[in-house]
């Protein structure tokens, strides 16, 4: 008995350790006891903060999110006032988040490029010009950019009542310390109609520019994609926004008193976190553009110029599809930077979801645990989308090796 026993240990044994031999068996062992650690450890966090909370007096819950949340948001794309829940609240400082990353992202995105081309120039004077630009930007803590631009546009613009005055183009729009104020598009029943010639416009670009490549690569024909789609997305809305007789009216800004009235009004906030993170990441990412350029073999360069072809030409067909597979990892990092960087806006009080969710309504309902939750999530989905969208760029536009 004893012995089959022992021979039944040694056999449990050596089936144990040819499952650890096992690479595949193995992976799957780790992962599985990773998994049961990181659950365990979230576990006792959660569990602990919970009865921590209820020691003093707190219970962890989300109903604050339906009461009012009291205060009011400079800033708002939606209908929001003061008696408003803090669910309400937090959607704002959430638009007004994205509002900002994508902003930021576009302009980044056109002047970082344009740096990195133009560090590359053999002009002199813009070559030298791009360099001191970027090296400044970028060595300069993005805090502080924010800071000076805020500063300067508060400081240096004038009190409405003088932009009412001399700082106004055409009576439309005025320029000053609290803002720059325009004209508000009030939109008319028919103006559906020149947005579904802007869908089919776009549409329309689309598949004429896989059609001109396909007849150029087949033919050698080339058609001026560029000017056909500008008059498919501009010129066909515009037409049937006229033809339709302009279903838009004007709420034009008036001064009245202290302040404008009417219209709508790009806060100083806005433009300074806007600028500044803008020109803060466009110096990194002209540096991204500038190896991306230089990765490209100079034979290319070559071959191109053999050819009889522009410089501008060479960078828009040959060299920049070429350095795209070197620039797009880097510049989704620093997309992701500039997204993350929009919470400094809370510095200048410009009403973000850390301003609101995070700042306001933190402090009115004791609920640390619970907003912070929500502002994690927030960023970590925001960064998450941007992160799944480059990479499904990334791969579309690599190179197809035979």
């Amino acid at each position: 008995m004893n012995t089959t026993t022992a021979d039944s240990d040694v056999a449990k044994q050596l089936a144990l350790s040819k499952i650890w031999n096992n690479r595949e068996a193995r992976s799957v062992i780790l992962q599985i006891l990773t998994m049961a650690i990181l659950i365990g450890f979230f576990a006792f966090i959660i569990t602990n903060a919970i009865s921590n909370l209820a020691a003093v007096g707190k219970t962890f819950s989300y109903d604050f999110l339906s009461q009012p949340a009291s205060y009011d948001i400079n800033q708002s794309l939606i209908a929001y006032t003061s008696r408003d829940t803090h669910f309400k609240a937090g959607l704002v400082g959430l638009i007004n988040t994205g509002l900002v990353a994508i902003s930021g992202i576009v302009l980044a995105t056109i002047l970082g490029f344009l740096l990195g081309v133009l560090r590359l120039s053999p002009n002199y004077l813009l070559n030298r010009i791009s360099y001191c630009f970027i090296e400044f930007t970028r060595n300069v803590p993005i805090l502080l950019h924010i800071l000076l631009i805020h500063g300067i546009i508060v400081h240096s613009l004038p009190r409405p009542k003088l932009a009412s005055v001399e700082w106004n183009l055409a009576d439309l729009f005025y320029l000053s310390n609290r803002g720059v104020f325009t004209p508000r598009p009030i939109p008319d029943d028919l103006l559906w109609i020149s947005g579904v010639a802007l869908a089919l416009g776009i549409g329309f670009t689309i598949w004429f520019r896989k059609y001109a490549k396909r007849i150029q690569d087949s033919t050698g024909k080339i058609y001026p994609v560029f000017l056909i789609s500008i008059a498919a997305i501009i010129g066909l809305p515009v037409l049937v926004f006229f033809v339709t007789g302009s279903p838009v009216t004007w709420d034009i800004p008036e001064f009245k008193r202290f302040n404008f009235q009417g219209g709508m009004v790009l806060l100083p906030e806005f433009m300074a976190l806007w600028l500044a993170l803008s020109l803060y990441t466009a110096a990194f990412i002209a540096e991204i553009v500038r190896a991306g350029i230089l990765s490209v073999s100079h034979g290319q360069w070559e071959a191109a110029c053999a050819l009889g072809i522009r410089r501008a030409r060479i960078l828009n067909l040959v060299i920049i599809p070429q350095a795209l597979r070197v620039i797009i990892p880097p510049l989704t990092s620093q997309y992701l930077n500039l997204t993350k960087n929009s919470s400094l806006a809370i510095a200048i009080g410009y009403m973000d979801i850390v301003a609101t969710i995070g700042g306001i309504s933190l402090m009115q309902t004791g609920k640390e645990m619970e907003t912070m939750i929500i502002v994690i999530a927030i960023y970590l989905s925001i960064s998450l989308l941007i992160s799944m969208f480059m990479n499904w760029y990334n791969t579309r536009i690599k190179l197809v090796e035979r």
